[in-house]
């Protein structure tokens, strides 16, 4: 007697089959990108060019998109492409951080700690626990991303960070999280011979007709009502002369050094001792905000992130800053 949905079964069987070779399929497609050469890629995985491109087919198939664009060299991703790059990377930079904290559980305390944040003075204290706590635990590493709040934000949710240095008003709520014995101080970078170096503090008034160069972060806060920022500024936000726009303080360093303009800033961030060129000057009513080291709500720590917040706390006093 015929066995019914024999079809069925092995088409179910073979599209298993068809799921866990793309499976396989997707930790090798970052090196052909990187590479731009299926011949290449298939080299350096010790694989056959054939072989490659067979699991690659298998994984555009699986996925109901192409990938790369026909006929191109080097390869050119299609957007689903990049899109896939993105994320192989990402999955398996977690797959990689899952084995290391399982290889050192029972053992010394080992692995990487990632943190990211914004430029903030406020990273020289988790420096100095970093520093302190590798005299114990030599096998931890850390790795550091500097980005803005909401690019940190969206790794931290997507847990390819453990940490966060997060400057208010972002949404300290959503997160576990200890207030930093820190805060930041807005104010104006400038030269030493400009007028307004003479003076302790700096007006909204000062600011008025002059050319400011200002970070796109605090731009976007500028331009976003019901925050200190806006705040300070008010309506004459839309008088600011802004001729330039940075992410990284030390492009905003050169620009002012060259008379390009007066750079808004946080104070600790440009070095404005010894015989240097540069100033800086707070504004007045200050400008100021506090920094918080967040990480996920329910998320479990591994070994070398739980160790680097006993350290937090430590240094802290042991307990959690209040709100």
């Amino acid at each position: 007697m015929p066995v019914r949905h024999g079809g069925s079964a092995i088409m179910a069987r073979d599209k298993q089959d068809r799921r866990r070779h793309g499976t396989q399929s997707f930790a090798l497609f970052p090196p052909v990108a990187r590479e731009g050469s299926v011949t290449g890629a298939a080299h350096r995985l010790h694989l056959t060019q054939p072989t490659l491109s067979s699991q690659l087919r298998d994984l555009e198939d699986e996925l109901g998109q192409r990938h790369f664009v026909r006929d191109a060299q080097p390869i050119a991703l299609t957007p689903a492409g990049a899109l896939l790059r993105r994320r192989a990377e990402e999955i398996l930079a977690l797959v990689r951080q899952t084995e290391a904290d399982f290889e050192v559980l029972g053992r010394q305390v080992a692995g990487e700690v990632r943190i990211g944040g914004a430029e903030t003075e406020a990273m020289r204290l988790i420096i100095r626990t970093i520093r302190a706590l590798r005299r114990e635990h030599p096998a931890i590493r850390f790795s550091f991303h500097s980005g803005s709040a909401a690019d940190v934000t969206e790794r931290l949710d997507r847990g390819l960070l453990d940490f966060a240095l997060l400057i208010q008003p972002a949404e300290i709520a959503r997160y576990n999280a200890l207030r930093l014995p820190h805060t930041d101080v807005r104010g104006v970078l400038m030269r030493k011979d400009d007028p307004l170096a003479r003076k302790k503090a700096v007006t909204l008034q000062d600011l008025a007709g002059v050319p400011l160069i200002c970070s796109r972060k605090f731009l976007q806060r500028l331009e976003t009502s019901h925050n200190d920022c806006a705040a300070w500024f008010g309506e004459d936000f839309g008088g600011l002369e802004i001729v330039a726009v940075y992410n990284l303080v030390h492009v905003a360093t050169l620009m002012v050094e060259e008379g390009l303009g007066r750079a808004l800033s946080l104070r600790g961030l440009a070095d404005v001792g010894g015989c240097g060129g540069l100033c800086f000057r707070p504004l007045s009513p200050a400008l100021e905000s506090r920094v918080w080291l967040a990480w996920g709500r329910g998320r479990v720590l591994g070994g070398a992130a739980a160790c680097f917040l006993r350290g937090v706390r430590s240094g802290l006093g042991g307990g959690r800053a209040p709100r």
